[in-house]
């Protein structure tokens, strides 16, 4: 194992863990809000908000994560499915998306739950995926939930361009065999677009998947509420 950890960056408390700066960011979101839903584009909403509460880089990411128009999130809420809808069923889930927000999650970085109540994090993949402190406790927690909702089968799909994605893959499909779960990978090229026209239910917090998919699964805020993990989340909500 590593010494890599998810983790903050080294001005993300400066950023986002006063009160005077988290009462600015919910003010942007609500501004994105309005003008999403009203069809302003979304990088014209995220810059007028943000020049507007002068927030920086990394503020401004989180609060296009967070936002989403009134249409989204009605269409978002129609669609999503119940820990007891996914009994017996095949999951797919999107592989780099939840695995990278539950390490930050476990890592103490900040996590943004948005008006679509989907939790979202600051990092990425970048091209390149690098396992981390928390990968092995990140699966974990889903092999918790697979056994917890009886699950049928648990489908990871994962970017194939994506540097590391085979090591992935291979390393979960060792965890799933040593613990005896059904659970498969895949690599695609266009994973956004796989999980959107082929799982009947999907677990991921990527706005478009969300917008396009069947049906959905909170799976972060499953295991926030279940495992009572202690996280750094700063919630948004429209007044």
């Amino acid at each position: 194992m590593n010494n890599r950890n998810r983790g903050k960056n080294t001005s993300d408390d400066s950023l986002f863990g006063s009160q005077k700066q988290i009462d600015l960011l919910r003010m942007a979101v609500e501004d994105m809000h309005y003008l999403l839903s009203r069809k302003y584009p979304e990088k014209a909403s995220s810059e007028f908000a943000g020049n507007r509460y002068r927030l920086k880089t990394r503020q401004i990411q989180a609060i296009r994560g967070a936002s989403a128009s009134q249409q989204q999130m009605l269409n978002r809420k129609s669609k999503q499915a119940t820990a007891e809808d996914l009994k017996g069923k095949t999951i797919h889930i999107d592989g780099f998306n939840v695995l990278i927000v539950l390490e930050s999650l476990l890592s103490g970085a900040y996590i943004f739950e948005g008006l679509d109540g989907c939790f979202r994090d600051l990092s990425g993949v970048h091209g390149t995926y690098k396992r981390v402190n928390q990968t092995l406790p990140a699966l974990q927690l889903v092999a918790t939930f697979f056994q917890q909702c009886g699950i049928g089968k648990l489908c990871w799909i994962f970017d194939r361009p994506v540097s590391n994605s085979g090591r992935i893959c291979q390393l979960i499909s060792e965890f799933a065999k040593e613990r005896e779960l059904q659970w498969e990978t895949s690599l695609e090229f266009n994973p956004d677009q796989f999980l959107a026209e082929h799982g009947e239910i999907i677990i991921s917090s990527d706005a478009w998947i969300l917008d396009h998919c069947k049906r959905w699964f909170n799976l972060i805020r499953y295991m926030v509420d279940k495992e009572n993990l202690n996280a750094h989340i700063i919630q948004f909500s429209l007044a």
